[in-house]
């Protein structure tokens, strides 16, 4: 058997602190594909972990009986640094407390760091080129002198997705029907993963602006491609971020269900020599993000929504009550927030109570949005 579960100590900022990450290998150390699996990278996002829990026997009995045809790493939850970071009985694992830098921010922008180390190197060979790539992002890797704990979570957990073919970075949003973010050159190569996820939408951006974990390898080798237009170099890497619906939808019934569409995806790939299980209905297409209306309060209030999680709307139409909490009619006036594209509702906001600027909902339409075309895309 090869499935094992691994602890890596990651020393501390201050006088004897430490902190554990656990992951879990199984299968083949030489297959050809190698699959990297986390959730719960802002750690206060816990639906990808219990997906992960119940996908982890299911690797470990697939290990068993010799089905596994990849190599897999899991960190069920690769953020332990966020997990400690409580204020006032509120858990915030979203963001370092010390920096305030979101952790799905701000990965690095890789090809810069490897330009020299390739050049002269690429043949027409876009295998042996994907391996340069590799090795030369390893060797800037093991070259780093980590200064912080976070530096060191980031460079350990760069360096196994680095070396994958499938790299699925597992959150949820607030509340949320699922849906995945990824890069446009990889679709439709990844419908099949939005097949078996059940997503509601799939959201494609070459760059959403904040260096998110997802793009890292898409776009190191859309940067590689574009200085060496002589050199075929494949896209090394399928990742994705899955949002596995809200953070407050953490249970059995859902981990499984998500479990079990991890494990068909796979076996359907041939990563796992068994039945994937019944053909899931298509998802819909992709669509470009910047078609994702992020919409805002311009004022505090109240949330009083009118609809829910995948009803259609139209421009222009109410999809709220902002309740005013302050003025001459404090707590008795009501003006509509209305929809500004025409789409379905993907997400809202669970605490009602809004300050001015607070994202309260995603609407996922068609058409590219002007005030979103090349702005950053993301709500932090």
């Amino acid at each position: 058997m090869t499935f094992q579960l691994h602890r890596t100590v990651l020393a501390g900022d201050t006088p004897g602190a430490a902190t554990e990450l656990y992951c879990y290998t199984a299968g083949p150390a030489d297959a050809p594909t190698r699959v990297h699996l986390q959730a719960a990278l802002h750690a206060d996002e816990q639906p990808g972990t219990m997906a992960l829990h119940h996908l982890l026997p299911r690797l470990r009995d697939a290990d068993a009986a010799g089905q596994l045809k990849a190599h897999f790493t899991i960190f069920p939850s690769v953020n332990p640094l966020g997990l400690a970071n409580f204020s006032l009985r509120h858990h915030i694992g979203r963001y370092d407390i010390e920096t305030g830098v979101n952790y799905n921010r701000r990965w690095p922008d890789l090809y810069p760091h490897i330009a020299a180390a390739i050049a002269g190197k690429l043949t027409a060979d876009p295998a042996a080129n994907l391996a340069t790539i590799r090795a030369a992002v390893l060797a800037w890797i093991d070259s780093q002198r980590p200064a912080t704990a976070i530096q060191q979570l980031r460079l350990l957990v760069l360096k196994s997705a680095v070396a994958a073919d499938i790299v699925l970075d597992l959150h949820c949003d607030d509340d949320s029907l699922k849906h995945i973010f990824t890069s446009p050159e990889l679709m439709p190569g990844l419908q099949d993963l939005a097949d078996w996820t059940g997503v509601a939408a799939t959201l494609t951006a070459e760059d959403s602006g904040g260096g998110s974990f997802d793009e890292v390898l898409p776009m190191l080798y859309r940067k590689a491609r574009l200085a060496h237009p002589g050199h075929p170099i494949p896209t090394g890497a399928e990742t994705a971020t899955l949002e596995y619906r809200g953070r407050a939808d953490s249970f059995d019934a859902m981990g499984q269900e998500d479990a079990a569409g991890l494990y068909g995806f796979f076996a359907s790939r041939g990563l796992i020599a068994a039945e994937p299980g019944q053909r899931p209905s298509p998802a819909p297409a992709p669509t470009p993000f910047e078609a994702t209306e992020v919409l805002r309060a311009d004022a505090p209030g109240l949330l009083a929504y009118h609809v829910g999680l995948g009803d259609r709307v139209s421009k222009g139409q109410p999809i709220a009550d902002l309740i005013a909490m302050d003025g001459p009619d404090a707590f008795i006036a009501r003006r509509p927030i209305l929809a500004g594209t025409d789409g379905f509702v993907l997400s809202r906001v669970s605490g009602k109570y809004v300050v001015r600027g607070a994202s309260i909902a995603k609407i996922v339409g068609t058409d590219v949005l002007p005030a979103r075309a090349g702005a950053y895309l993301l709500e932090d």
